[in-house]
């Protein structure tokens, strides 16, 4: 069996179309869960029990369910229970976002939580409030600890985020099924999928050793 070069060269401009529809997804739900997990992981530390019970029964929820799942809950099941479409953008971003957001709260927790709790107390001293404490003392330090597992994160998300593919999104793995479905060069597509994918965690994964390095600098100076 010869493999196909032309095919590859003709099909690459659409699939990296794909690629872009794939950042765009990876970026902005990755961005919304940041914000989700960080409000989820100070929820889990409250002392308030009811809102501890419910940031643990989300985070619980969400990692004990499949993605895949929860994309059909948001895009199939929500409709039939408001009577209102669902826009595909909208239901990949909502899943994936709130996907994010729990794996993300435990990050940040677990990193706010390596923090000396002297931290805190030296800050209240200084008269800070509990949340000025938290947004300047300890959230920062807390950030540089947790760069690396949100590196990790955001290459899973990116990943993960082929299976909105399910709700005809044409994202860049639905593009090289649309593709094989017309060209049936399955080797040549998928291949070239493959190559795409490793190609943006490469970067990305630079890019989170430089940010590790730069903040190790910043902390010896």
């Amino acid at each position: 069996m010869d493999f196909n070069f032309a095919l590859v060269a003709n099909s690459f401009p659409l699939l990296l179309e794909g690629a872009l529809v794939t950042i765009k997804i990876t970026a902005l739900s990755v961005s919304f869960g940041l914000l989700i997990g960080l409000v989820a992981s100070i929820a889990r530390m409250s002392k308030f029990w009811i809102i501890k019970m419910l940031a643990s029964l989300y985070v619980d929820f969400i990692r004990g369910t499949p993605l895949l799942v929860q994309i059909f809950i948001i895009y199939f099941a929500l409709p039939m229970i408001t009577g209102v479409r669902v826009d595909p953008l909208f239901a990949a971003i909502t899943a994936c976002s709130i996907n994010s957001g729990a794996y993300v709260a435990e990050i940040f927790r677990a990193g706010i939580e390596s923090i000396d709790k002297g931290q805190m107390e030296a800050g209240r001293s200084l008269g800070m409030t509990w949340g000025q404490t938290m947004y300047y003392i300890i959230i920062p330090q807390a950030f540089k600890r947790v760069i690396p597992p949100l590196g990790n994160e955001f290459i899973a998300m990116l990943k993960d985020s082929s299976l909105v593919s399910v709700i005809g999104f044409e994202e860049l793995t639905r593009r090289g099924q649309l593709i094989i479905a017309r060209t049936y060069g399955s080797l040549e597509i998928w291949l070239s999928v493959a190559v795409i994918y490793l190609a943006m965690t490469f970067v990305i994964s630079r890019f989170v050793a430089y940010l590790e390095r730069r903040y190790k600098i910043d902390d010896k100076n």
